[in-house]
């Protein structure tokens, strides 16, 4: 019945409720008129529904460091400003907004958590009432004055915020009560002023109040007392102790006063910016720490309120000195305000974190930066200077192999042994994927020296001349993306193979391994920088080693050009998902088919079927799916097939048409599109080549299909036909491969239509820019009677290097 309550905080359910809301509160609103100072008035709505509690344990005392350790916290005080609570009209509540926000409220509170609020709005509220009843007596008044219906224009005079809020606080509560009661849970307003904290006795009295409905699963409303509460005097804290000048400050006291793990302040801005917002040159600074307030210029304070932003982070850092986490975001953009808060709970990146521990290194907005910076000074060097690192590379591969492997011993140790967490999650292929070995590394110096040469001729390689008009020269050249992102999971070897290639092109490079492969990571990475710095580029590459989550990385689309995920499919789904607004490469899948035709040679077919699958499974370019014609079923060449496969110990799925031809089948395959990832093969029956390849079509991936035949008109005519990024004749599915194609490496397999696909090397790495060369030229010169004409030559590009 509980979910049944929570979920009713739909979108649809708020635009139900939002108008029964309205009514009730401003009802209940002209029922009570008085407020009285410092009173506390309980709004009782029990339910017969249990509590359900999640273990929640933490001892006060030190604010967490990181954002990922806010999961934890059992106490949080949400304070909502005044831009956030009230209409864009300042007169009036903005509805929607706190229906989403109390439905969050609710499901944290849900969750065994104590939430407690501290909310604007009642002045807001207030002036919405005290204008409609001003309106309604001043037409009553002139039509009895005028003896006639036609009013005049009415002028509403300034309204004293003191009085708005005297009108505005009963009905305020009514509708926060109004809300929470839709998901069984009570709540009780406080009234406070500043006197409340300075009297020992009536500190004590609130604390002790608080705590009560606390331990009663009730959410406590906070809010100062505007209808008696003096004018704020400037520079008036007291030592160690911050004055309740309005709701920014009380939420930051009651916080410490509460010992509550993490203070949330809702504005209207998306955090704390090093300078206004808007201005040109404006940073949302992702983690804020004591001392950096002399790098911040703020600005004007809200268009509604008391407060600024400046008051925002004296609360703040008041609040995190006492041991309280705090997280200034944004509560009013409606594309994330229906989750922002328990965003901020679940620890993703959304607003400014305040923070008492600074990271050993560089944040990794600072890592976008030199990467792009480095990138930049990357792409002008020589290609012999490019070429040169590379090969230094490599034979820092092979001098330092001993390094290397005593590294990734250590990393192969904690997955197999210490570390439980990641032993349940690693299978045994994706173990292999992590191991590294002399071979390895003696392939991978020499893919490097491969990427070297081809680095000769590529940044700056000229694509297209054309003659504008007379001494109006046009140029395409090559010119690297910017900066990369390449996130890649428990397999350290990728780690040389996409520096080498962000080299060679001049790209940037940010790189995001899984804490599998952390040591073998880090010493790969320093060898990259070691090479790089023989140029003074050091700093083009960069290993991402903060608890950066990948969702996180993948929202910064101010300083990454494209992301390319290696790994799972999974991981490229979730990263695809994720990105917001920056490109994908890769492939979410990698549903590998092979057409055996009925004119396949016996001899080469089990050859290719047992390499494309049983070689290397976990590989995205292993076979999964073995279309077989009608005709070859029951036939020696058939047999042949099942008995390697047996002898290989694979698992057969039957699909539904071969499953038909059987008295006793292998288990019915569930799902033609399957990728296994392990000895695991569904083996399906087609009638003809053109119902092999409407078969890839409807449940491949358009990675890498293949037809095996002797018969080259068929062959070709599946070649032809078949829509993927690599189709082969007669040859194993695993060679779709950077290196077996000959491009040194690979940064990984693209199956989309634009602008790469397939291996993506050297080449995929790299985007055109165009440059135009003229003297004095402008366009009106070529208009009807102008002096130009428009030539369009083609002119010869400048022979490629193929050495």
């Amino acid at each position: 019945m509980l979910s049944q309550v929570c979920s009713s905080g739909s979108q649809p359910f708020r635009q139900r409720l939002l108008p029964w809301v309205q009514s009730t509160a401003l009802s209940r609103s002209r029922a009570t008129d008085r407020v009285q100072p410092s009173a506390i008035r309980h709004v009782r709505s029990w339910s017969n529904i249990p509590f359900i509690t999640v273990p929640l344990s933490r001892t006060h005392g030190k604010s967490f460091a990181h954002r990922s350790e806010l999961k934890h916290a059992k106490r949080i005080v949400v304070k909502l400003g005044s831009a956030v609570v009230t209409r864009g009209d300042e007169c009036g509540l903005a509805l929607g907004r706190l229906a989403s926000i109390v439905e969050q409220v609710s499901v944290l509170q849900n969750q065994g958590r104590e939430m407690m609020l501290v909310t604007s709005g009642a002045v807001a509220f207030g002036k919405q009432r005290l204008r409609h009843e001003i309106l309604l007596s001043q037409s009553v008044r002139q039509a009895l004055h005028s003896g006639q219906n036609q009013l005049k224009e009415m002028a509403i005079p300034v309204l004293e915020a003191r009085a708005c809020a005297a009108a505005g606080q009963s009905g305020l509560m009514a509708l926060y009560e109004a809300m929470f009661t839709q998901y069984s849970i009570c709540a009780a307003q406080i009234l406070v002023t500043n006197l409340d904290f300075h009297d020992e006795q009536k500190r004590r009295n609130l604390n002790g109040t608080l705590h009560e409905l606390l331990r009663m699963n009730i959410v406590p409303i906070v809010n100062t007392n505007d209808a008696v509460v003096p004018p704020a005097e400037p520079n008036s804290d007291l030592q160690g102790v911050i004055s309740v000048k309005d709701n920014d400050s009380l939420a930051a006291r009651l916080a410490v006063e509460m010992k509550t793990d993490l203070l949330i302040v809702l504005s209207d801005v998306e955090g704390l910016f090093d300078s206004p917002p808007g201005s040109d040159d404006a940073k949302l600074i992702d983690i804020f720490y004591p001392g950096d307030q002399q790098s911040v210029t703020f600005g004007t304070k809200s268009r509604v309120g008391m407060g600024g932003m400046e008051a925002k982070v004296k609360a703040a850092l008041w609040a995190l000195q006492g041991g309280t986490s705090v997280v200034i975001a944004n509560g009013t953009h409606p594309k994330v305000s229906g989750h922002v808060i328990t965003d901020i709970v679940e620890g993703k990146k959304v607003g400014t974190f305040f923070s008492e521990v600074k990271p050993a290194g560089p944040t990794v907005e600072q890592q976008g930066e030199m990467a792009r910076s480095g990138g930049r000074m990357l792409a002008t060097l020589e290609p012999e200077q490019r070429a040169e690192i590379i090969h230094h590379l490599a034979d820092l591969l092979t001098d330092q192999r001993d390094e290397i492997l005593l590294a990734n011993k250590k990393d192969l140790e904690e997955a197999e042994g210490k570390d439980q967490v990641i032993r349940r999650r690693l299978a045994a292929p994706l173990l292999k994927r992590l191991s590294l070995s002399t071979s390895k590394l003696n392939s991978l110096a020499i893919g490097l020296r491969q990427i070297a040469a081809s680095s000769q001729d590529s940044v700056g390689r000229v694509l297209r001349r054309t003659r504008i008009a007379k001494n109006l020269e046009l140029e395409q050249v090559a010119v690297p993306i910017g900066v990369l992102l390449v996130i890649f999971e428990s397999r350290p070897d990728c780690l040389p193979q996409v520096a080498a290639l962000a080299i060679a092109s001049g790209n940037g490079l940010l790189l995001k391994g899984g804490k599998e492969a952390t040591h073998s990571n880090r010493i790969l990475h320093l060898l990259a920088q070691e090479a790089l710095s023989i140029h003074g580029v050091k700093e083009a590459i960069q290993l991402v080693n903060t608890r950066e989550e990948v969702e996180d990385l993948c929202r910064l689309d101010k300083m990454i050009d494209l992301i390319i995920p290696r790994g799972s499919s999974q991981l490229v789904r979730d990263i695809q998902k994720a990105a917001k607004g920056i490109p994908v490469m890769g492939h979410s899948e990698g549903i590998c088919h092979m057409y055996v035709d009925s004119e396949a040679s016996v001899d080469k077919v089990t050859r290719l079927v047992r390499d494309s699958k049983c070689e290397y499974p976990a590989a995205c370019n292993a076979l999964e799916t073995l279309l077989i014609h009608r005709d070859l079923l029951r036939t020696p060449l058939f047999d042949q097939i099942i008995d390697m496969l047996r002898v290989e110990q694979v698992k057969i799925h039957a699909g539904p048409k071969f499953a038909s031809y059987l008295t006793f089948s292998p288990s019915e395959v569930k799902s033609l599109r399957t990728e296994y990832g392990d000895l695991e093969l569904c083996i399906e029956v087609v009638d003809s080549v053109q119902e092999a390849i409407d078969h890839i079509h409807k449940y491949g991936s358009s990675h890498t299909d293949v037809i095996v035949t002797e018969n080259e008109k068929t062959a070709e005519f599946f070649l032809q036909h078949v829509d993927s990024a690599c189709v082969f004749w007669n040859a194993s599915t695993r060679f779709s491969d950077g290196y077996r194609f000959g491009l040194g490496a690979e940064v990984g397999i693209s199956t989309s239509r634009i602008h790469a696909r397939g291996p993506v090397g050297l080449e995929g790495l790299l985007t055109t820019k165009w440059l135009l060369r003229g003297q004095d030229h402008v366009v009106s010169d070529f208009s009807e009677h102008g002096s130009l004409k428009y030539l369009h030559e083609n002119l010869p590009v400048p022979q490629r290097n193929t050495n």
